[in-house]
């Protein structure tokens, strides 16, 4: 297979997300799969092995959710991938979308009862955010409004606990946690001081129980907790072995999934809550992206590495779901790399070659976030660089999760030049190390790496051979004024407060502050309807490079902060490889 024809059967290969069953219907669940050419929801009988596509829509669906008793599915219909629309239903088995008349708004978070409630959070542009619950044949309720972001987290099997994440004391990036009734009456808070955020996961998925899964940062790193919200009664988990942590509850509500992330990869296990003891769960190395107990005991999971396509298992050793047609060609492995950088040791992640020992001409692909991490796993875009003979480095800088708070927390104030600093310290090693080529070095990224990426360019000018910025902030300020309101929250906790009360800190950390100094040509790639890093903002930054005549080119797209569409994807990865070969040589 030729290279081109290996990389887009990659992105064309179908995927599927890990089904979602109902808690008081375990043979129903839901998925979502890019088979039809755009990511869209499916409905899976497993009794009967049938599959069902719920929804189709020219530019895909982001948002599905199944509920506890599996008769509805919810999604959320938007228009073009600009998230402000409004939530449907439809029955399980087919049949007719109904809207949920609470008005148009930004998604919120979403939480099912099996008594047919749900608790639906809505975000609105001068209106903050709201709550509401929603119940057959009754009205729909307002059970909380803040100005400051607020989610649902969860709702108790029987519906009459409602978690909220809110962070009504002003930093959004560490939340707090309410529990209220139907009528919004509060039942308990969970608050533990500044920059110690508490996560609402899961209730027991018993009727009647009032446990509440949640996650603390009481020892720099997340962390299981069961909170009573009545009692206040407070049991943590401590896990002995390193690494971050997120956790699920088993049918019985007497043990807990634990997900442990560490350098890059994912392990299992179930902790006993009687007992407290911990047991692993054997699993192939790589990543999980996500797991789920099922009622006979095992664990579903859909797992992946740098070499492998994904894949949803199950812990009894049997594939869980197939969607069928061609399946993705395998990659090379991921090589680890640590090096010693200005705040402490960075863990970054190569790709490279199998021909030759290099120097190779390098790709540093920068995540996005900035609260996300690189992992190992399998991912189309890497492999199409390795493919046309790039090496490819991922940093996960400060900033980046996985690493405990303290990493994750250390870019508060400074965002961007921080982030940076760590990425000269890995293109320093990897040039040293022979891996990396000094005079064929792209930087790239997408969303907070796309920011990355602008700021590299024009902070670090005689370093590059060529930028790729896909979904960038390029001016926080303009960003600010036109991006959701949950990301001006993100905003005001990220950089310590609005651009009115830190203008010097916005336009430091801007791009467009420095694009007069960039030299390497640059290609950028933005949504049309993208609510997270607006296209106006973006627009704004090519006409500065426009007017000092600067080389670039511009792959505008209609969609939102990414898109769902399969031949799109493809498109833009072309765009890509055919910029980068344009201006870096390359021996393939």
């Amino acid at each position: 297979m030729k290279a081109e024809e290996r990389w887009q059967a990659r992105f064309r290969a179908p995927r599927v997300t890990l089904p979602v069953w109902a808690r008081r219907a375990p043979a129903r669940a839901v998925y979502r799969s890019n088979a039809s050419g755009a990511w869209e929801i499916y409905a899976w009988d497993r009794t009967t092995g049938s599959t069902r596509q719920a929804t189709a829509r020219p530019k895909g669906t982001a948002h599905g959710a199944i509920d506890p008793g599996g008769q509805s599915i919810w999604w959320f219909s938007d228009t073009d991938g600009d998230e402000w629309g409004h939530w449907m239903r439809q029955p399980f088995t087919g049949g007719p979308d109904e809207p949920v008349d609470l008005g148009p708004g930004c998604p919120a978070g979403i939480a099912l009862s099996a008594t047919g409630e749900a608790a639906i959070g809505l975000a609105r542009p001068g209106e903050g955010f709201t709550i509401h619950l929603v119940r057959p044949g009754r009205p729909t309720q307002t059970i909380y409004e803040h100005a400051e972001a607020a989610s649902v987290a969860a709702m108790s099997l029987d519906g009459s606990l409602i978690a909220i994440s809110h962070s009504e004391h002003g930093d959004s990036r560490h939340p707090s946690l309410r529990v209220v009734r139907q009528n919004g009456d509060t039942v308990g808070d969970l608050h533990d001081g500044p920059g110690r955020g508490v996560l609402g996961l899961h209730f027991a998925p018993i009727l009647g129980d009032r446990r509440l899964l949640t996650l603390h940062e009481r020892r720099d790193r997340r962390e299981p907790l069961v909170w009573d919200p009545e009692s206040d009664d407070q049991r943590e988990i401590w896990i002995r072995d390193p690494g971050e942590i997120t956790a699920d509850w088993y049918n019985d509500g007497r043990s807990l999934l634990v997900v442990r992330g560490n350098r890059g990869r994912t392990h299992l296990h179930r902790y006993d809550l009687p007992g407290g003891r911990l047991f692993p769960i054997e699993t192939q190395h790589g990543v999980i992206d996500a797991a789920v107990p099922r009622p006979d005991g095992s664990v579903e999971y859909s797992w992946s590495s740098g070499a492998h396509p994904p894949a949803i298992r199950s812990s009894n050793g049997t594939m869980v779901l197939n969607h069928g047609g061609p399946t993705s060609p395998p990659s090379v492995p991921v090589e680890d790399v640590d090096v010693e950088g200005p705040g402490g040791r960075i863990h970054a992640l190569v790709s490279r070659p199998e021909r030759g020992p290099g120097p190779f001409p390098t790709v540093f692909l920068l995540h996005g976030g900035p609260s996300s991490q690189d992992n190992d796993s399998f991912i189309p875009q890497v492999a199409a660089w390795v493919d046309l003979g790039f090496a490819v480095v991922r940093v996960n800088y400060r900033g980046s999760t996985g690493y405990g708070s303290a990493w994750r927390d250390a870019l508060t104030g400074e965002v961007g030049h921080i982030e940076l600093s760590d990425v000269a310290a890995v293109r320093e090693a990897m040039v040293g190390r022979g891996i990396a080529d000094p005079d064929r070095l792209v930087l790239s990224g997408a969303s907070w790496g796309g920011y990355l990426t602008l700021l590299g360019l024009g902070s670090q000018p005689k370093v590059w051979a060529a930028g790729i910025a896909t979904a960038p902030i390029a001016d926080h300020l303009a960003a600010y004024e036109e991006e959701t309101e949950a990301l001006r929250a993100y905003h005001r906790a990220l950089l310590g407060g609005s651009p009115a009360e830190q203008p010097e800190r916005y336009a430091s950390c801007s791009p467009i502050t420095y694009v007069d100094q960039v030299e390497a040509p640059l290609l950028i790639l933005a949504g049309e309807n993208d609510p997270r890093c607006p296209i106006g903002q973006i627009d704004a930054y090519v006409s500065r490079l426009a007017e000092r005549g600067h080389e670039h080119t511009v792959h505008r797209y209609d969609a939102g902060h990414g898109s769902l569409v399969v031949s799109e994807r493809v498109a833009q990865m072309a765009a890509q490889l055919e910029f980068a070969c344009k201006y870096v040589r390359t021996e393939i």
